[in-house]
């Protein structure tokens, strides 16, 4: 991949108390800043994603999100394997040595970037899709002045215990593949990442999408083989500590967690100020509507709109879905 620019951020402190030398957030635009700096629209990537699959998923021409219209800056989370990685730090930082990060300190890292290298004051949107979206609450936050409006997509503001449940069965099944070698493997553990890839598919899609056989428009005729044409190429591609970093980020996702909210979860959502148009997937297993309504609650400027569909936690990935969730964005940024 070469079609991003890489901001460094040297001895850059993370919330856990250690450092990294240097933080290299790798990150993309589409569009044009406009004169009066107000057409700025973050899209921070997903579990296992890049900017270009923000891209792909959340703009286009005559979307809610265009380039023609809007300057558009997608970012790579730290260890999805483009920016900081455990499989892209030299020692003493590489493999399972890679320290421990947080959203929050995502959050820290593209601030710094939009402000010191594109000279972004003030954001339009932060829309994000799944961890996107997680951070898109990060940054309502974490930088409540900033933003005119998020739009969190199959999210939460808080990794829930049943989610936490489907995290380490994913870190098990990498874990326990012999070739693993405690993080520090000679060939890709791949029985552990197709174990992985099974896992994902029963969480990933819902009930009613296998019941109603929905793989078959993915040339799938069974379960079984949907797996593996889908799920399967979609990690066995990627390097499993990369995996195992970015699953310990989204298993600790708290916006409660910081020394100004100190844990409690209902007043960091009440301290978001931006607009917020919520859209959990109705039959999202990780994040089930139930949780966002009880988020939005707490937010003084929100609403909570379920996506009626299907795909579970995908929908950013079907067309039909995609109009739905670009009737939102629409609105949200139009206020």
């Amino acid at each position: 991949m070469d079609d991003f620019a890489v901001f460094e951020a040297r001895n850059f402190a993370l919330q856990s108390g250690g450092q990294l030398p240097v933080a290299k957030l790798a990150y993309a635009t589409q569009g044009t800043l406009s004169p009066a700096g107000d057409n700025v629209v973050l899209i921070p990537s997903w579990y296992s994603g890049t900017h270009r699959e923000s891209a792909l998923c959340l703009v286009g021409d005559g979307r809610a999100i265009d380039p023609a219209k809007h300057f558009v800056v997608t970012t790579n989370l730290l260890s999805n394997g483009v920016s900081s990685s455990p499989s892209n730090t030299p020692a003493p930082f590489e493999a399972t040595r890679f320290p421990r990060t947080t959203l929050h300190d995502n959050v820290r890292l593209q601030h710094m970037m939009l402000t010191e290298v594109l000279g972004v004051e003030r954001i339009k949107l932060v829309a994000g899709w799944s961890m996107g979206g997680c951070q898109a609450y990060q940054w309502g936050v974490q930088y409540p002045d900033m933003m005119q409006a998020i739009a969190p997509l199959n999210c939460s503001a808080r990794t829930g215990n049943y989610n936490k449940v489907f995290l380490l069965a994913l870190r098990r099944a990498l874990e326990l593949d012999p070739v693993f070698n405690d993080g520090f493997y000679t060939r890709p553990p791949l029985r552990g990442l197709h174990a992985f890839a099974a896992i994902y598919a029963g969480w990933g899609f819902s009930e009613p999408f296998f019941r109603t056989e929905a793989y078959r428009q993915f040339g799938a005729d069974s379960s079984e083989s949907f797996i593996e044409r889908f799920w399967e190429p979609a990690f066995q591609h990627h390097d499993a500590n990369d995996l195992l970093a970015l699953l310990q980020t989204w298993f600790e996702g708290d916006i409660s967690a910081n020394a100004v909210h100190n844990g409690d979860y209902a007043k960091a959502l009440s301290s978001i100020k931006a607009r917020a148009m919520v859209m959990p997937g109705e039959h999202d297993r990780y994040f089930p509507p139930v949780d966002s309504f009880a988020e939005v609650s707490h937010m003084p400027n929100a609403v909570c709109r379920p996506i009626p569909s299907i795909w579970g936690h995908m929908t950013v990935w079907n067309d039909e879905d995609r109009q739905f969730i670009d009737a939102g964005l629409r609105e949200v940024m139009a206020g």
